[in-house]
């Protein structure tokens, strides 16, 4: 059986704390969700933290595992991402991977680590949400999974998908 882990990015922010829109955001984002999750996930970061908790108050929903927090799913190299897009004129990891292919790998690598601790504390059939960023989340998903997506808006996300010892990313449903 699967394991899984609904991975979006943060909302709207300014600095590292969400607006007024991206709490707006999240709170709606919350109120459509689906998922029945076992574990919430942040980055640590104010701004992923915050949303994560918006999305709870929107889903109105219990989960056991509460919110905690994967640090390997925040970059220590936010600037140099930053320089890499300027670069690249995108934030695409297609774009990234001619521009700075180390960075890709090696935050790719970090994040997906974070990811496959997230998937190790799961049972069988449980799904946790985890909220990070962009475009690291899609380094990490790329990294664990060897897909490319495209760049997550706020609040957009994929499905990571662990089943039989592989991994695969989905669409949000």
């Amino acid at each position: 059986m699967a394991r899984f882990i609904e991975l979006r990015r943060h909302t709207d922010h300014d600095g590292d704390v969400l607006t007024e829109r991206g709490v707006f955001d999240a709170l709606h984002l919350g109120a459509g969700l689906t998922g029945v999750y076992t574990i919430v996930v942040s980055s640590g970061a104010h701004r992923a933290t915050q949303t994560a908790a918006c999305l709870l108050a929107g889903l109105g929903a219990k989960v056991p595992g509460g919110v905690v927090v994967e640090p390997r799913l925040r970059s220590e190299m936010e600037d140099r991402w930053r320089a890499a897009a300027a670069n690249a004129g995108s934030s695409s990891i297609a774009t990234l991977l001619d521009v700075d292919p180390s960075l890709v790998a090696e935050d790719g690598a970090r994040v997906a680590a974070g990811l496959k601790a997230v998937l190790a504390a799961l049972g069988h059939g449980e799904m946790a949400l985890a909220v990070g960023h962009s475009p690291t989340n899609e380094a990490g998903v790329y990294a664990l999974t060897g897909t490319v997506v495209e760049p997550m808006a706020k609040g957009a996300g994929v499905v990571v998908v662990e089943d039989a010892g592989g991994h695969r990313v989905e669409r949000i449903r």
